[in-house]
C-alpha cells in the first residue's frame, strides 16, 4: 500500500468537484513524434482549457473548499500558471484573489493573471521570495495562503490527470512528468501507482534548476542556491519535505536534462504536434532525446503541461 497523503477516494471525487472543462483532456498517439524520437510516443495535452495548464485541476479543488467554508480571500505565489489558474477558479466562485510572482516572470503570465481579475503583487527576487511575501500577506490579511503542491488538494487535482491515463486505452509503459514542486509528479505518479503499477513513472527536471531531482536522489532534502533555467514553472529551490516523502513513495526515476534539449522539445512538439508549449511541457520529449536508448522500444506517455509561453522568447527557441 503506497504511504502518501494522498486518497485515491478523494482523487476520484475530485472529478465531481473540478470543472469538466479541465477534465478528459487529449491523448493521442503522435506517430510523427514517435518517429522523430525513436520510439511510441503519446502526448496527454493540458494546454486544451482556459488557463492552458493542467493548474486549473487542483484550484478548483481549493476555490471549492474555500467556498463551502465560507472563505471570501485567498493568495498564493506563482511563476504564472497557478496564479492564472486560481484566478479563474476564484473569480467563478467570487473569491478575492491575490498573487504574488517575481518582477523576472514571464510578462505573459502576468498579463494572464491580471485579465482574469486577481490583484498582482510582484517581488525582487524569485519565487522563493514571492512565497516568502504570500505567506506574509496570509498573515496580515488572516486569509487562506494556498501553498502549491504542500496543500495536497493541489496534488489531487493533478493526480486527476493519472485517472485519466489509466483508464486510457492505450498499452503505454511509461509516462514523463515535468518536475518542479512536485504537485503534478505526486498527483500522476500516486494514482499510476494505485490503478496501473506496472508503469514506470520518470519525473523531469531542468539541469538548471535539480533541487527537487537531487532530493529525490538523496532522499532528503536539497536546496540550491539559484536557479537558472528557461523553465520557469519548474524552478523552484527548496523542496518541500512533506511532498518529497511522498515522490519518494510513487517515482522510479527522476532526470536532469540540458537546457538545448528543452528547446529541441520544444521544436519537435510544434513541429510534430502543432502545440505552442512552455518551456516545462517540453521536458518529457527532452528526456527522450538525451537517452534514447533508454526509451527505444518503449511506449511513453508525455504530459504537455502548459501554453503559457512568451510568443517573442518561443519565436526564438524555435528558429534557433
Amino acid at each position: 500500500m503506497l504511504r502518501t497523503r494522498l486518497d485515491l477516494d478523494r482523487i476520484h471525487a475530485a472529478r465531481r468537484v473540478i470543472d469538466p472543462v479541465f477534465l478528459d483532456t487529449p491523448l493521442y498517439p503522435c506517430e510523427a513524434l514517435g518517429r522523430s524520437l525513436g520510439c511510441a510516443v503519446s502526448v496527454k495535452v493540458e494546454t486544451a482549457n482556459p488557463v492552458r495548464s493542467f493548474k486549473g485541476r487542483g484550484t478548483e479543488l481549493v476555490a471549492g473548499l474555500l467556498g463551502e467554508q465560507g472563505r471570501t480571500a485567498v493568495v498564493c505565489a506563482s511563476a504564472g500558471n497557478l496564479g492564472q489558474a486560481l484566478a479563474w477558479s476564484g473569480r467563478r466562485r467570487g473569491l478575492d484573489v491575490t498573487v504574488v510572482a517575481s518582477r523576472r516572470a514571464s510578462p505573459a503570465k502576468l498579463d494572464r493573471v491580471r485579465a482574469l481579475g486577481a490583484e498582482l503583487e510582484l517581488v525582487d527576487g524569485d519565487i522563493e521570495t514571492a512565497r516568502e511575501r504570500a505567506a506574509g500577506i496570509a498573515r496580515e490579511r488572516g486569509v487562506r495562503l494556498l501553498e502549491d503542491s504542500l496543500d495536497v488538494e493541489t496534488c489531487e487535482g493533478a493526480a486527476t490527470i493519472g485517472l485519466e491515463l489509466a483508464r486510457a486505452r492505450l498499452d503505454f509503459d511509461t509516462v514523463l512528468i515535468a518536475l518542479g514542486g512536485g504537485a503534478m509528479a505526486t498527483g500522476i505518479g500516486y494514482a499510476l501507482k494505485s490503478l496501473a503499477p506496472g508503469v514506470e513513472v520518470i519525473c523531469v527536471q531542468p539541469a538548471g534548476a535539480p533541487a527537487m531531482t537531487r532530493s529525490w536522489h538523496e532522499r532528503r532534502v536539497v536546496t540550491t542556491e539559484s536557479a537558472d533555467t528557461i523553465a520557469d514553472g519548474v524552478a523552484g529551490r527548496h523542496p518541500i519535505p512533506e511532498v518529497l516523502d511522498d515522490l519518494l513513495a510513487v517515482a522510479d526515476d527522476a532526470v536532469l536534462v540540458r537546457e538545448s534539449s528543452i528547446i529541441a522539445g520544444i521544436r519537435l512538439l510544434l513541429e510534430h504536434t502543432g502545440l505552442v508549449v512552455e518551456p516545462s511541457a517540453a521536458l518529457g520529449v527532452a528526456a527522450v532525446l538525451e537517452d534514447r536508448d533508454r526509451f527505444r522500444d518503449r511506449h511513453v506517455v508525455t504530459v504537455v503541461c502548459g501554453g503559457n509561453v512568451d510568443p517573442h522568447a518561443h519565436e526564438r527557441w524555435v528558429r534557433r
